[in-house]
């Protein structure tokens, strides 16, 4: 229950998270940020870590001087940690995709995410790769599907790599100059609120119609 605990203050306040882990240390801190980035697309099971608020709030921390914290150090440590994370779900899927999506054990594999994610892969190619990092939850399913699938490694990497930069930097970015605006600062909670929104609803909208779509097909049939 502690560890869920955990998961949860996170998804509800990165910024205290973060002010916990700069009173232990800053190695410490950027462990934490890089440990939690690379998990949220490295490991299929876990798609529901906080990537897009985390950076945000963590630029915030760039912006303010005293902290200790630095774009220098956090830059490279959020560039580097989706690119693994890619790489190793990559990998995971490849070999062992299949076996994980029979043994039904990870519960957010759903056929409708599933479905969504190849839907993209069929639609874009290996741009799918690119975008898909910025969708919550398809982050994590993209490589491991594109993995499955049959994606070459030379065709996913380009588009991973070139994916986890932008987002990466920009919602570090995003945090490090919008941080020091009072209203942000007054209103932080609502601010991650509305970060997960922003970065939730297109696939909700997708899956959605998606679900309607084929209830539609049926119907029309049945006519």
């Amino acid at each position: 229950m502690g560890v869920v605990r955990w998961f949860i203050e996170l998804l509800k306040d990165p910024r205290s998270a973060i002010a916990s882990w700069i009173a232990i240390g800053l190695v410490p801190t950027y462990a934490f940020i890089f440990l939690i980035v690379f998990i949220e697309t490295g490991v299929v099971f876990m798609p529901f870590l906080p990537g897009d608020s985390l950076l945000f709030a963590a630029g915030v921390f760039t912006h303010d001087q005293t902290s200790g914290m630095t774009l220098a150090v956090l830059l490279p440590v959020v560039w580097v940690a989706p690119i693994l994370g890619d790489q190793s779900n990559f990998f995971i899927g490849h070999f062992f995709g299949r076996k994980i999506i029979e043994s039904g054990k990870v519960k957010a594999l759903t056929p409708e995410r599933i479905a969504k994610t190849e839907t993209m892969i069929q639609k874009w190619g290996p741009l799918a790769v690119f975008l898909g990092r910025f969708f919550p939850i398809i982050r994590t399913f993209m490589p491991f599907i594109s993995g499955i699938s049959g994606m070459t490694w030379a065709r996913f990497t380009p588009f991973s790599v070139l994916g986890g930069l932008v987002w990466s930097s920009l919602f570090t970015f995003l945090g490090y100059f919008f941080g020091g605006i009072p209203a942000v600062q007054k209103h932080f909670e609502l601010v991650i609120i509305l970060i997960l929104v922003v970065s939730i609803l297109p696939t909700v909208i997708g899956l959605i119609r998606a679900k309607f779509g084929k209830a539609k097909k049926p119907a029309a049939h049945a006519k």
